[in-house]
């Protein structure tokens, strides 16, 4: 689609670091250079203020990422994009059978309702919770690790959504400031939200994180 567009040497393409390296890959494939923008912390998709500061005479087009379900503010995005005559791609996650997204948003809403120690995601914009993403408060990293092993060791299958922005990578390093894309990458978990999971794997998974109030020393 870059390339259709005419996107390609000597453009820049603002990309989120918050994610895959995909996204910046097909940058690159196309000939043009990804500058990273930092993330909303609520939804964890591109922060159209972020954006805008990123934005240069060179600029030719924004990828917003939808994340987890839960949609970017393509209002702010689009309006942006407009502005600056901006060219705006879009990568959703797939299309999923309403029963299948309603049974998620069930699961999703009980563990809401009883989770503590742990921030729940915003509810908010149709989220559809293809992953159900918390945030373990603390110091960094050392206590999302340690909580995520402990949780584990009860049999929850939990995992880490982003364990190295894209623009920590080697291949993509940048110099750049970007808060909340680093704090995401040291608090969030992915908790299991399958629709096939009982009442029994639901509480077991409750007990297990209320258990460790969110908060843990790193492992020495």
């Amino acid at each position: 689609m870059l390339k259709a567009a005419g996107v390609g040497l000597g453009d820049e393409v603002v990309v989120p670091a918050y994610g895959n390296a995909d996204v910046a890959e097909a940058v690159v494939l196309a000939g043009a250079l990804p500058v990273f923008a930092d993330i909303d912390p609520t939804t964890y998709c591109l922060d159209a203020a972020a954006v805008d500061a990123a934005v240069t005479s060179r600029t030719a087009a924004v990828i917003v990422v939808h994340r987890f379900g839960l949609p970017a503010d393509m209002g702010a995005l689009g309006e942006l994009g407009r502005r600056h005559g901006l060219l705006m791609l879009e990568q959703a996650e797939g299309n999923e059978a309403y029963d299948q997204v309603a049974r998620r948003r069930a699961v999703a809403a009980y563990l809401d309702a009883r989770l503590t120690g742990v921030r729940t995601p915003d509810a908010g914009r149709g989220h559809t919770y293809q992953q159900y993403v918390v945030r373990v408060p603390g110091n960094g990293r050392p206590d999302r690790d340690a909580f995520a092993r402990a949780v584990r060791a009860k049999g929850v299958d939990c995992r880490v959504p982003v364990k190295t922005p894209v623009h920590r990578m080697p291949q993509y390093r940048r110099d750049v400031m970007l808060p909340e894309t680093e704090r995401a990458a040291d608090e969030t978990l992915a908790l299991p939200v399958r629709a096939e999971l009982t009442r029994r794997e639901l509480q077991r998974m409750v007990s297990a994180c209320n258990a460790l109030g969110g908060l843990l020393q790193p492992a020495f």
